[in-house]
């Protein structure tokens, strides 16, 4: 097991912290790094948001999520006990001039050189007002650090307003743009398992390559975040942030060091290598979907417009065709596809290499398939790769497709910090190389504002489809034009 080192001793500001994120995900993930030893006595951890609370009703509150799942034990109660002393709850209305940015000043260690975490687990609108609060307040310090929720913004605009309004505040450098998938352990092993492996590179191109899939699939509709979900959509709450990060470390070229500015330029050279979709293209490139009744494991959900209460023209589904027009992949397309209410909870990214130029063995000994490198990232995270083998045993020479599997659960037997638990520390620790860069995000709106007006030029069609299955039928012709197929039923 790798060791788990401390980090500095630091203070973190959850604004939002009422809410479903930092309820169900910020307040267990820094509980856990306190669990194993990775924060220190002296750190601070401040819960702000605008409902009144007294400080124990909110520790008794964030406790629920603790033990939500029964894990109860004595050792837990003890760490909870010790860690709740830390976590202190101010009131305060993030987006106004109110006494609470004062409470909250005074609920910080005094010392400006200590780490300052502030986590705006808040609506993307009102980023600018909470850095003028902060700054109002002096509590812009210069290691102070800010942590934006995706999405920044709801288009190109927007983004590069919100961009503007929270570095007059602060520097680039401290501004931590964050993308809950960049830390989960199979992305972040994306990169070595490309350039540490000298097998996968002289073949990770379109002479060996013959297409991409991204799949992102939830059996969830969208519940509690209906009323953002519905101004949102697939497109905007998925493909915008997680699938082109997934897709940039896929294509990105071999940078010189895995500094962050070094890996952050070479994804966005992949962003701005997308060809654009445009009115006349749409309809072959893209397919968008809304979930309508159906079952999941056997039990009947309703459709979207029943579960938000009105009709409406947001997408739960979206699968698209990209052209990264480089020298590295002309040619060879990358699927991109997420939706709601699928069939099954997955994310995985799968590169299906080109098949052999020449059959040896003959049709009759089985089928011939082609190398697959699968990614899965979730739910269990692990790397395969498929291959064709002799089937053991006499009677004859026999083909079987099996993988080399890498399961991360059978490999690895510790329990490694999930993506928010690590996502923070490496705030602390000051590394960006895991987040977004603000060309990168305003590169990738460009490219999704694109879909979107192409979109309304061509009003583009609305297909249903039945809740417990992998989306409309039109996004399974868009490969079989080209005689591909979504890996959907098949068993790794």
């Amino acid at each position: 097991m790798a060791e788990l080192v401390p980090v500095e001793p630091f203070d973190i500001v959850v604004f939002g912290a009422t809410g479903d994120l930092a309820l169900r995900k910020l307040i267990p993930a820094l509980f856990h790094r306190w669990c194993d030893g990775q924060i220190t006595d002296d750190s601070r951890i401040v819960a702000a948001s605008r409902e009144p609370m007294a400080q124990e009703a909110f520790r008794e509150l964030a406790s629920t999520h603790i033990f939500d799942n029964g894990n109860v034990t004595d050792a837990r109660r003890k760490a909870w006990a010790a860690f709740s002393e830390r976590l202190n709850y101010v009131d305060l209305d993030a987006s106004g001039e109110g006494e609470g940015w004062a409470r909250l000043k005074d609920a910080l260690d005094p010392d400006d050189d200590k780490i300052r975490l502030y986590y705006l687990a808040l609506p993307p609108s009102i980023y600018g007002s909470v850095c003028a609060g902060l700054a109002r307040q002096g509590l812009n310090t210069p290691n102070a650090r800010i942590v934006l929720e995706k999405p920044i913004g709801s288009n190109y605009h927007t983004a590069r307003a919100i961009n503007d309004k929270v570095g007059e505040v602060f520097n680039e450098n401290n501004i931590f743009r964050i993308d809950h998938y960049l830390g989960k352990e199979t992305v972040q092993n994306l990169l070595i398992l490309r350039f540490a492996n000298y097998l996968f590179e002289p073949m990770w191109n379109a002479n060996g390559i013959d297409h991409v899939q991204i799949t992102v699939a939830e059996t969830l509709g969208a519940g509690k975040r209906a009323s953002y979900y519905d101004r949102s959509g697939a497109l905007r709450d998925m493909v915008q942030n997680h699938l082109l990060q997934l897709a940039c470390l896929v294509a990105m070229e071999p940078p010189e060091s895995l500094e962050a500015d070094s890996v952050r330029t070479e994804k966005l050279k992949v962003l701005k290598a997308l060809r654009p979709v445009t009115p006349a293209s749409v309809a072959n490139d893209v397919v968008r979907g809304q979930y309508q009744a159906g079952a999941i494991g056997g039990e009947t959900v309703p459709g979207y417009a029943e579960e938000v209460g009105t009709d409406t023209e947001t997408e739960t589904f979206v699968a698209i065709r990209a052209q990264v027009d480089n020298w590295r992949w002309a040619g060879v397309p990358f699927y991109m596809r997420t939706g709601k209410r699928m069939a099954s909870r997955r994310s995985e990214i799968i590169v299906q290499f080109k098949q052999i130029p020449h059959d040896i063995v003959g049709a009759a000994k089985g089928a011939l398939h082609p190398n697959r490198l699968v990614i899965r990232l979730q739910p269990d995270e692990g790397v395969k790769l498929m291959l064709m083998t002799k089937d053991p045993g006499p009677g004859g020479l026999r083909l079987r497709y099996v993988p080399l599997n890498l399961s991360y659960a059978e490999h690895f037997e510790a329990n490694y910090p999930d993506a928010y638990e690590r996502l923070l520390m490496a705030v602390v620790r000051g590394n960006l190389s895991l987040f977004m860069r603000r060309d990168e995000v305003e590169a990738a709106w460009r490219w999704v504002d694109g879909i979107i007006h192409a979109w309304d030029e061509s009003q583009a069609k609305l297909y249903g489809y039945q809740a417990g299955t992998d989306g409309p039928t039109p996004s399974a012709l868009m490969l079989a034009r080209e005689d591909r197929e979504w890996f959907d039923a098949i068993s790794y």
